[in-house]
């Protein structure tokens, strides 16, 4: 019995480590002993730690929003041991140096808003699905997004478990990653025996109660958020005014709230505005997604609570928008001004906390491409160039509650660092032209050299 605990114990270890050998017999294989995958399989173990020095012609403190010039930063492993002026830093001997003198260096930006699957049409395989999610993560991680929240699987069940998880096991490259799996809906008809709920698709719920047990399913299964719907679609009445579909009764989205804060979890919530939006904001959702139809009532009732905004303002002022708005008004009436409105009112805002999220999903907005998301901030939704980045880094950190491990180049945090060669502070556009990204230590894309 003591051997078979001390076994379990040694498993459980491993299943939580980037790099542990085999706790079994010494390895009989090929080469030196690998690690345990969390399936069993083995696969070969990280390289050991060592030390980096990093020389930064300019490094962006999301703290202050300052630049900061001839900067040192050094690392050992996969964290950040000393940051600081070139003249205060003394750089060991046997440390392998990065030039970046020439370069701008920031924290790894995060992306608060992805979908890393993308839409699972009815042919679509699991198998299939999982290469395009893997393909989406590799490319986001290479355009400088160290991190990300995926908000909803898009019809692939709880496959984003299984992709967080290898990520974190160092089994394929990615970012860190807080997942939201299915998500859950509102059913307003009672169930049909003939056409039954898809189970890969999003939770439908119609009561309290099931409301509920779907949030304890979601994060008994290892949901980090739970994703919600308070609104449905929007349209505009004859005279313009945009009007919104309400989903879930308040009570019933006030019950998804409470039981996911209960469990410990945040609820991210898909709003468009009207009453189903001041809902999400009543309820307590902990960030508020989109939102065309933000005012300064609901502004302020977010700064009251301590909400967070995600706008995801490329995505939703796309030239499909526009597209379709003009096929059901004939060209009367236009979503994207008065979303620009809402996101120019909210930068307005004292003591609003932006987000910035993406909502890239491999339609409209293709993975590798969010530093656009960043220019759309500045050009239209009234931020500055430091506000955006520091809402991509600092604050992203701070609602995904991870702000003592990323969002800064600080002593003890992640040393996830990327590098631009101009100044985004003076051409926001260069975040789309990132040259250098480190995650955790390891070089990914070195394009300096």
């Amino acid at each position: 019995m003591r051997r078979l605990t001390l076994l379990l114990l040694s498993l459980s270890i491993a299943l939580t480590s980037h790099a542990q050998t085999p706790p079994t017999a010494p390895w009989r294989g090929a080469g030196p002993p690998p690690c345990l995958g969390s399936d069993g399989g083995f696969f070969a173990c990280p390289p050991a730690p060592r030390v980096i020095a990093i020389r930064a012609g300019r490094i962006f403190d999301s703290k202050t929003g300052q630049m900061l010039t001839r900067q040192i930063v050094l690392l050992s492993g996969d964290r950040i041991t000393q940051v600081g002026p070139e003249s205060q830093i003394r750089i060991p001997a046997a440390a392998q140096l990065i030039d970046l003198t020439r370069a701008t260096v920031l924290p790894g930006l995060i992306d608060a808003h992805t979908h890393m699957f993308n839409q699972r049409g009815p042919r679509g395989t699991t198998e299939a699905s999982m290469l395009i999610a893997v393909q989406n993560a590799q490319a986001d991680l290479r355009a400088g997004f160290t991190t990300a929240r995926d908000m909803s699987s898009h019809g692939n069940g709880y496959g984003d478990l299984a992709v967080r998880d290898a990520i974190n096991e160092g089994r394929i490259d990615g970012p860190r990653y807080q997942v939201s799996t299915l998500g859950i809906v509102w059913g307003s008809a009672p169930p049909n025996p003939a056409a039954p709920d898809n189970p890969l698709a999003s939770k439908v719920v119609r009561s309290v109660d099931e409301a509920r047990a779907a949030v304890r399913e979601q994060i008994a299964r290892g949901a980090d958020w739970i994703k919600l719907f308070p609104t449905g679609g929007y349209s505009f009445t004859p005279t313009g005014e945009a009007q919104y579909v309400v989903t879930y009764p308040l009570p019933v989205l006030q019950a998804l709230v409470d039981e996911t804060h209960k469990l410990g979890k945040k609820a991210g919530c898909h709003v468009y505005g009207g009453e189903g939006q001041k809902n999400a904001i009543i309820a307590g959702c902990d960030t508020i997604e989109h939102a065309f139809g933000l005012d300064q009532a609901q502004i302020d009732m977010m700064v009251a609570k301590g909400l967070y905004y995600d706008p995801t303002l490329m995505r939703y002022t796309e030239p499909y928008m526009d597209d379709n708005d003009a096929k059901n008004t004939g060209g009367k009436y236009r979503m994207i001004p008065i979303f620009e409105k809402a996101v120019a009112m909210a930068a307005a805002a004292k003591g609003l906390k932006i987000m910035v999220g993406s909502g890239v999903d491999g339609a409209t907005f293709v993975h590798g491409t969010q530093g656009l998301e960043f220019e759309a901030l500045v050009k239209h939704g009234g931020l500055t160039p430091v506000r955006a980045l520091q809402s991509g880094t600092i604050v992203n950190a701070e609602a995904l509650g991870w702000q003592g491990q990323l969002g800064s180049i600080d002593k003890g945090k992640y040393a996830d660092l990327i590098a631009v060669s101009g100044d985004p502070l003076a051409d926001i556009t260069e975040l789309q032209r990132v040259k250098f990204v480190m995650k955790g230590g390891r070089i990914i894309r070195d394009d300096m050299k």
